[in-house]
């Protein structure tokens, strides 16, 4: 069973930096690809990156140059690390977790999400 726990969201200002976790306490972490999806208010919910189990990781164009994901099987955590960050960056972020599906998915197993807010 995959259970995920995403921490490290809170407020920032505009151009700073943040690293968000995702912590899987279960004990088959290092075969479910990860993804990090956000939702902001009044905004369908989309795809950040996606990393496979084998750390191969996958940005949708808009979200290149600015994100960064990575994960570490034998802590059961994946991260995303965030750079230059916008106003328009403010959202929840999820983790979400995949035996077989990639990309945008869809993905079997979520987390409660973090929320990220940054101010201008």
């Amino acid at each position: 069973q995959v259970q995920l726990v995403e921490s490290g969201g809170g407020l920032v200002h505009t151009g700073e930096s943040l690293v968000l976790s995702c912590v899987d306490s279960g004990r088959t972490f290092f075969s479910h690809n990860i993804a990090w999806f956000r939702q902001a208010p009044g905004k369908e919910r989309e795809l950040v990156s996606a990393i496979t189990g084998f750390g191969s990781p996958y940005y949708p164009e808009a979200m290149e140059g600015r994100f960064a994901i990575s994960r570490d099987n034998d802590k059961n955590t994946a991260y995303l690390q965030m750079i230059s960050l916008k106003p328009e960056d403010t959202a929840v972020y999820y983790c979400a977790a995949d035996q077989f599906r990639f990309g945008n998915g869809p993905y079997t197993y979520w987390g409660e999400g973090t929320q990220v807010t940054v101010s201008s």
